[in-house]
């Protein structure tokens, strides 16, 4: 017997599914500047050739040379990592839509991290991170459902 996928698991689906699209471009994003950013060399008057100076706004910053390259190679496997998390963003979305159990698992301690992450964020002083905290508990409380956890196979029995 097929049961009809809920709405609400189609539109936390279809977000998912942007929240991939995103890490995907910030991912190639990323693996694309990283070769760029190792690469930077600037002129240097210092003789020793261990650091460089630059002055932001009257303030002196010194790098050394090689952490342009340690940034580089930084980025491009932060950007590796969020091309993964794009792509098993799809692989979530996908078991949403088909009812499986994995997926609802998946998604609950996804949201349950967000939702520690967004907390965090607003002891910093990020108070827009209350939009998220709302919405992950949103997620939370719908998928807790009885008719969504029948959905996804979670009880048994009859859904309400």
């Amino acid at each position: 017997m097929e049961t009809k996928r809920p709405v609400g698991v189609t539109i936390i689906g279809i977000l998912i599914i942007i929240g991939g699209i995103i890490f995907l471009f910030e991912g190639i994003g990323l693996v694309a500047l990283a070769p760029f950013i190792s690469q930077v060399n600037f002129e240097n008057n210092n003789t020793s050739n261990s650091s460089v100076t630059i002055n932001f706004n009257g303030t002196d910053v010194t790098i050394p040379n090689n952490a342009l390259f340690r940034l580089g190679g930084f980025m491009g496997v932060l950007g590796g990592m969020l091309i993964v998390l794009g792509i098993a963003s799809f692989v979530v979305a996908w078991g949403l839509f088909t009812g499986k159990g994995w997926a609802w698992i998946v998604t609950i301690i996804i949201t349950i991290i967000s939702i520690i992450l967004n907390i965090v964020l607003i002891i910093f002083g990020s108070f827009e991170s209350v939009i998220g905290l709302i919405v992950n508990g949103i997620i939370i409380y719908y998928l807790y459902r009885p008719s969504i956890k029948s959905y996804y196979g979670r009880i048994k029995g009859p859904t309400v």
